[in-house]
């Protein structure tokens, strides 16, 4: 039995190669007379960990950045070099376990990365002497934090921040160091001298109107006398001075932060990929890039698992209807994705794309006192314990409430809820709290999907031909996505029966654009 499930929608849990580098250039020098008498635009331009991967990635980066710097004002945000930050969280497990040989090998190994991008990057020996000594430094204090762990063998939030935030602050001097040594004035800037946030290390929220004051002070003096600010993405500062982190993958939605808070044109997220596809590629061999998508659209399926986004990338430029373009570093001649306040316009599909998340694990909790709780649990509970609930949903019957959270979430929910209702547990009331991790969600992201009610019927069908059995289904607060449980058996077959079912591959696919003009990205003319 299929059995109904409220959704919350995303917004409301929101709660290069260098020939590529040298066409993309020649494109926009091609255009560039055109915007020379007019007013200079603002672009923020984020730079994930592959494209600053190493010395050739660090060049074509800047390349593309010297290019938008020509006819626009940029502020650029780095992320730590491709997998450092894992390295660093593998330091911290290890300091809290006591393991001095793996944390002091990790450091060595960094140490090492970091000094021999440099040297292969800068050419100036004071310089080169210059930032090394920086980096000393912060090496130093990364060792102090995981000594003070090892001696204690405990790791509090706040030393865990701090530890995972020397990547980004590593990448930035040497990025704006090169940018320096091509012509461009620039200035790395640590992001906590900016993002102002709460204090909830791991997964901190920005304080927009602290955040904005603060970059206007320290951001718009150096726009005005044409130097590029290198800030580091991830990051940001409690009232009180402590460094926070906004979570993995938090780099986007600093470009976003700082976007909104300096009102910028656009922000250009750029990646390894092309932009969003109409479902994981590794998934599906026939998805492909969606060329433009609407806030709502991307914000559900970045919140229902695709990783392309972070999922409170969109949070801070929603209300300020700044578009945001998802663009790839190694092939800036492609146009990537654009997401916008409404989406494209004459779009004939309803459904735009899919995505699924396999991480994840169901709890059920089951007796008499659980009835009418499923509102406590995302509201009071969800608050207190920063719990969040992908899914809730009742069965038939009124005494089973069901959550779908995070698999690496899940013990820690289910020992919060034997907290709350421990007095239940103590009558006996509650007659058991369940885990099944054996669950995926699929969710099918459109438009108006509460219209074409084909879209459910359809795809419940093209399912069942392909005997793949849904555990539950929802279509709730959000009328942007469709989304049910399946097992992780059949999550990839379910991805490919329904972008099969609705032509979400190639010619059909772009035949929903039939009449969208063709667009160049501002950042490409």
């Amino acid at each position: 039995m299929t059995r109904s499930i409220n959704v919350p929608s995303a917004n409301s849990a929101l709660r290069v190669t260098e020939s590529s580098a040298d066409r993309f250039l020649e494109h926009r020098s091609v255009h560039a007379h055109v915007h020379r008498k007019v007013k200079r635009t603002l672009r923020v331009m984020k730079f994930g960990g592959t494209s600053v991967a190493g010395a050739s990635c660090i060049e074509g980066v800047v390349k593309l950045i010297k290019a938008a710097s020509g006819e626009s004002d940029v502020v650029v945000v780095v992320s730590a070099m491709s997998g450092v930050t894992n390295k660093l969280i593998e330091a911290a497990s290890g300091s809290e376990a006591g393991n001095r040989t793996l944390v002091e090998a990790i450091l060595d190994t960094l140490r090492e990365q970091h000094v021999a991008l440099l040297s292969g990057l800068i050419r100036s020996l004071d310089e080169r002497s210059r930032i090394e000594r920086q980096m000393h430094e912060l090496f130093r204090e990364c060792d102090e934090l995981l000594r003070g762990a090892m001696l204690l063998r405990e790791l509090t939030p706040r030393a865990r921040d701090s530890i995972l935030s020397l990547g980004e602050r590593l990448c930035a001097p040497v990025v704006a160091a090169v940018l320096a040594q091509e012509g461009i004035a620039s200035e790395a800037i640590e992001a906590t001298e900016l993002v102002v946030t709460d204090s909830y290390h791991g997964a901190a929220e920005p304080q927009m109107d602290l955040t904005r004051k603060s970059c206007q002070a320290r951001l718009r003096p150096l726009l005005q006398r044409g130097v590029a600010p290198v800030v580091t993405g991830f990051i940001g500062v409690t009232v009180e001075g402590a460094r926070t982190t906004l979570g993995r993958g938090g780099s986007d939605y600093s470009a976003t932060i700082l976007a909104a808070a300096l009102d910028a044109d656009e922000v250009i997220i750029w990646k390894d990929v092309d932009g969003l596809h109409t479902a994981d590629p590794r998934l599906v061999p026939g998805a492909c890039t969606i060329p433009e998508i609407s806030y709502r659209e991307a914000a559900e399926l970045a919140y229902f698992g695709a990783k392309v986004l972070h999922p409170k990338t969109l949070n801070a430029i929603m209300k300020c209807g700044i578009p945001l373009w998802i663009r790839n570093t190694f092939a800036p001649e492609r146009p990537g994705t654009k997401i916008t306040s409404s989406g494209p316009e004459n779009v004939a599909g309803s459904v735009t794309a899919l995505t699924a998340i396999s991480d994840v694990a169901l709890i059920t909790v089951r007796g008499p006192a659980t009835a009418g709780v499923s509102g406590f649990l995302d509201g009071a509970f969800a608050d207190r314990w920063r719990a969040d609930f992908l899914l809730i949903s009742h069965s038939s019957s009124p005494n089973d409430t069901s959550l779908v959270v995070s698999a690496s979430l899940a013990n820690r929910t289910i020992e919060a809820l034997r907290g709350e209702f421990a007095h239940d547990l103590a009558q006996e009331k509650v007659e058991h709290i369940l885990l099944d991790s054996t669950v995926a969600i699929v969710s099918v992201v459109g438009r108006n999907m509460r219209s074409p009610s084909s879209v459910v019927g359809r795809t419940l069908t093209a399912l069942s031909r392909e005997n793949i059995n849904i555990t539950s289904i929802a279509q709730g607060s959000s009328p942007f996505s469709l989304s049910f449980l399946v097992t992780k058996t059949d999550m990839q077959a379910a991805l490919a029966t329904i972008h099969r079912e609705f032509q979400l591959s190639g010619a059909e696919f772009a035949s929903a654009f039939r009449d969208r003009p063709d667009e160049t990205p501002v950042s490409a003319v």
